[in-house]
């Protein structure tokens, strides 16, 4: 349960830091209160759409893993942000991607940045 959430706790702050960098990923809320509120509950999103269809999708299209030497990691990441954004526009959440090469950029900065938060953070597991 620890692992959990230290896990949603660094996608939450990877999440962050790409709206912060980027213009086209868009959080909006009234108060910092809301805005934590909704980055923490588009954190439990974004967890649970890499959870479960993350890999059906790598299966999917393994041979292009292969065939472009891992460089389509960048270009599903960019599909899950996308999933996410679409998620959390149905769920009423305040978090959209605007465009393809958005979230391909916002994938890459979540991904350095979850990566560097899960090093710092103690694992409870």
């Amino acid at each position: 349960m620890k692992n959990f959430v230290v896990k949603t706790i660094a996608n939450a702050g990877a999440l962050a830091v790409a709206v912060w960098l980027l213009d086209k990923i868009t959080l909006t809320g009234d108060s910092t209160g809301k805005k934590v509120g909704t980055l923490i509950l588009v954190a439990l999103v974004f967890g649970l759409v890499n959870s479960v269809v993350k890999p059906i999708v790598k299966v999917l299209t393994f041979p292009l893993f292969i065939l472009t030497l891992g460089l389509f990691t960048l270009v599903v990441n960019a599909l899950m942000l996308l999933l996410t954004s679409w998620v959390c526009d149905k769920a009423d959440l305040s978090f959209h991607v605007d465009g393809f090469w958005t979230a391909v950029l916002g994938g890459l900065i979540i991904s350095i940045v979850s990566w560097a938060l899960n090093v710092v953070l103690p694992d409870g597991d």
